[in-house]
Order: C-alpha cells, then sequence, then structure tokens
C-alpha cells in the first residue's frame, strides 16, 4: 500500500488508515485479530482508536494484538482523548484531563507511546492555548510522536494550527480527523482550505458517507445487520438517507458500472486522491468488509468520472465561505 506523508511533517502513514469504533461492541475480538493481520499484510500502517471507542475495550483489544498479532514498530497507532461521558460537559480538553486519558489510554494499549495523539474535540470551555499545551507536553516527554486534532471547524483548526506554528519549538499539528466523503463535503468550505494552507493533513472519517455510498440504502432498502437497521447506529446514518444522496449514489453507481468495479470503489478512491487528504480511515467491522475496502487499492478515477461525482455532489459556497459564489 502507498505510504503517504501526514501534513508536513515527516510521518509516514499507508493511504488507507483502519477504524477502530466498531471493535468491542460490533467487531468481536475473533473479528479484530483477523481485521488487522489482513490490513497489516496488504501493508496496511495507519490504526486509528480513541479512548472512548467502547468505553476503552477498542484499546485495550488494540494493545492485547500488538505483538500477538502485528509488531508493535509495524504500525502507526493514533488515538484520541478529551470526550468524556458527562451529561453537563462532552468534552474535556483542559490540560489535567488531556494528559491524564493520554497514560490511561497507554496503559490500555501496552505501549510506552502512540504515533500520533489527537484531541478529539474543540473545548469551549478551555484557553486553546492550554489544550495545546498538553500537545506540546505529550511530545516533549516521549508519550507522543505527533499530534493532531479531531472535529475542529476552520477557524478552530487555523487557530490551533497557527499558535503551534508562532513559536519553535511547539509540536505543529501533523493531521485534522474530519468527516469527509461525497455526501459530506463541508470540509471544503473552509477547513479543508485552512488545513492545506497550514500544512496538515487530512484524514477523513466516515469515507463512504457512513455506509450509504456503498449502495446498501438504494430504494429503501435496509439490509439485516447493517447499521442503518441497528439500534445504536440507525441515527447516525439517518441524516443521508435522503432524495440528495440518492442523487449523488446514483452517480457513484453509475460510475461503478461503467468500470466494471463496486460502488464503494468508487467512493472510496474519490477521496482517498482529493487535495489535501493524507489518509481516509475505514472502520471495516470484519475481515470481508476490509477486503472490499482494499479493493479499492488499484483504482484511480478516470477524470472525467471524477469531474461528473464533482459536479453531482457540489457543495454549495455561500458567503463568506472559501471561493464563496452565493450571496
Amino acid at each position: 500500500m502507498e505510504p503517504r506523508q501526514l501534513g508536513h511533517t515527516g510521518l509516514r502513514v499507508s493511504r488507507l488508515g483502519l477504524g477502530t469504533l466498531s471493535w468491542g461492541r460490533e467487531t468481536s475480538d475473533q473479528e479484530a485479530a483477523a481485521v488487522l493481520k489482513a490490513f497489516w499484510e496488504a501493508g496496511g500502517t495507519l490504526v486509528d482508536t480513541a479512548d472512548v471507542y467502547a468505553d476503552g475495550t477498542a484499546e485495550h483489544l488494540l494493545g492485547r494484538l500488538l505483538e500477538s498479532i502485528v509488531p508493535r514498530e509495524d504500525l502507526v497507532i493514533a488515538t484520541k482523548s478529551g470526550c468524556v461521558a458527562d451529561p453537563h460537559r462532552a468534552v474535556d480538553a483542559s490540560r489535567g484531563h488531556l494528559l491524564t486519558a493520554l497514560d490511561s489510554s497507554l496503559r490500555r494499549l501496552g505501549t510506552d507511546h502512540v504515533d500520533l495523539w489527537q484531541v478529539h474535540a474543540f473545548d469551549p470551555l478551555t484557553p486553546t492555548e492550554e489544550t495545546l499545551h498538553a500537545l506540546d507536553v505529550a511530545v516533549s516527554s516521549g508519550r507522543a510522536r505527533y499530534v493532531g486534532v479531531c472535529g475542529f471547524s476552520g477557524w478552530q483548526l487555523a487557530k490551533a494550527a497557527t499558535w503551534q506554528l508562532a513559536t519553535p519549538g511547539r509540536a505543529r499539528l501533523a493531521g485534522v480527523q474530519l468527516e469527509y466523503s461525497l455526501l459530506q463535503r463541508g470540509v471544503e468550505r473552509e477547513a479543508l482550505p485552512a488545513a492545506r494552507d497550514l500544512g496538515v493533513g487530512l484524514l477523513p472519517s466516515s469515507p463512504l458517507g457512513r455506509g450509504v455510498l456503498t449502495g446498501k440504502y438504494r430504494d429503501g432498502a435496509a439490509p439485516a445487520g447493517s447499521r442503518g437497521t441497528g439500534e445504536r447506529m440507525a441515527a447516525f446514518v439517518a441524516p443521508y438517507l435522503d432524495s440528495t444522496a440518492d442523487r449523488i449514489v446514483d452517480a457513484v453507481t453509475t460510475a461503478a458500472d461503467g468500470l466494471a468495479v463496486s460502488p464503494l470503489q468508487v467512493a472510496l478512491a474519490w477521496v482517498r486522491d482529493r487535495p489535501g487528504v493524507a489518509a481516509p480511515l475505514v472502520g471495516a467491522r470484519n475481515a470481508q468488509q476490509l477486503g472490499q475496502a482494499l479493493s479499492a487499492e488499484a483504482l484511480t478515477l478516470p477524470d472525467e468520472i471524477t469531474r461528473a461525482l464533482d459536479e453531482v455532489s457540489a457543495p454549495v459556497h455561500r458567503y463568506p465561505d472559501q471561493d464563496w459564489s452565493t450571496l
């Protein structure tokens, strides 16, 4: 699998990342082991997790699989801290909480460092410079090699990245994790231009439109066992089951038929090769789903198909968005 640099740093990651949101819940220990081994054997290196995935079980499971299934040194382990189970405060990005959470993640992962440590969300109650100081401490203490953020808006990302670049010695932001797909191109308004200008690599989450771009929900279908039918994840999928999404999915399916590939391969190749993207994160729940994602590795979309997909899914840019054209 082709490696890519993450932003303007020396960190190299596989151009497809493995997400672990389902580990410990929808994905069993045996399935996780099979997925990780297949990913590694295909040349994959970037594995993304978080301290809140299955209440820490995903990290613990990944830690058990390191060495027994895949050598630790062969992987780029990324985790996230900052989201908390508090009904009154969903995010705590204070220095104290972040560094304590990182230490807990390292214990669960069974390692002395993570390759990429990310602030899981923006915290409006904590000064940004305090949050970013926790990243500096993590790098200077050796607990993290590189740092990044998740879910930041354009101005939040620009502020954080600029702050880190303002003084030599601070740990620059290597990556930003944001949802990005043919069904969700909102990052192109401000966040992606900011990331590209400031040398921050984009790690797209939900690159398959929360599964909708595979085509399995076409014509009102609801496949048994899919996230769209599950009690916990149905609301996550629902926003993309509308007429706008139907039109885009139809275009993806038409392109796939013309290329004799699957809609999944077309949708994943499109986002993987967008300017500024380092590695889409695919949350394969089993080895079969991972194999489908890996099959996109050899696909490069023809320019005319890329342009057609760009047009059918184009976001509306209104004043004062980046490159706005509509008042």
